[in-house]
């Protein structure tokens, strides 16, 4: 650790910071991921159907594993659902909290 005029120096500020036009191809990068992100929530909806299927055949043939293994299935395809529709307001603000000025 550094001590610079008696205070305690805890982060080092390198100057980098994320700019547009710096590397071709960025353009198709953006693509490819938000084709990614598209083919994700694609499978997220069969997951919840499967789920949501298995969940409702366990509880109507009295098969308490199935039953509950559809419930999983079906509260973590829905939290997928979410993460992957936020995706990019969860970068965008996490990256947004160091440029803020004190």
């Amino acid at each position: 650790m550094l001590v610079f005029d008696g205070l305690l120096d805890l982060a080092y500020d390198p100057g980098v910071t994320p700019r547009e036009g710096g590397l071709p191809g960025l353009d198709v990068l953006k693509q490819v991921m938000g084709s990614i992100n598209l083919f994700g929530i694609i499978a997220v909806v069969g997951a919840l159907a499967v789920s949501a299927l298995v969940w409702a055949w366990g509880h109507h043939s009295g098969g308490h594993q199935a039953e509950a293994t559809g419930k999983k299935g079906t509260v973590v395809a829905a939290g997928c659902a979410l993460l992957l529709g936020a995706a990019n307001g969860i970068v965008a603000f996490f990256s947004a909290l160091g440029t803020q000025v004190q």
